[in-house]
């Protein structure tokens, strides 16, 4: 046990019990995400193909497939990665004017 936590008090406050040991922390530091982009009513179906290709390079069939996934179904997951290279492109989309999440992938 952490000596400043073994009377539940950090600086006189009072803090939460000081059982860490029975904490749970793991963290699935491989677990892959995925960039999420939404259909809109702005975007242009071209602009969305656009950006797929000069962001992702993806060629113009991969992109447009895409694109249509993203119009029909309303969502297409476009990247994976570890969380850190899946929320630079999800701030990439959003630079773009996309709407764009970040998801755990299944």
């Amino acid at each position: 046990m952490l000596p400043w936590l073994a009377h539940g008090k950090i600086n006189g406050v009072a803090t939460a019990p000081a059982e860490l040991e029975d904490l749970d922390l793991e963290y699935d530091l491989d677990a892959l995400w995925q960039c999420v982009v939404w259909d809109d009513p702005v975007n242009l179906m071209t602009y969305v193909t656009f950006v797929f290709t000069s962001y992702f390079g993806y060629s113009k069939e991969k992109a447009e497939s895409l694109m249509l996934q993203v119009h029909n179904s309303g969502r297409a997951a476009v990247s994976s990665g570890t969380r850190e290279q899946v929320e630079r492109d999800v701030a990439a989309m959003h630079s773009f004017g996309l709407w764009a999440t970040v998801e755990k992938a299944q």
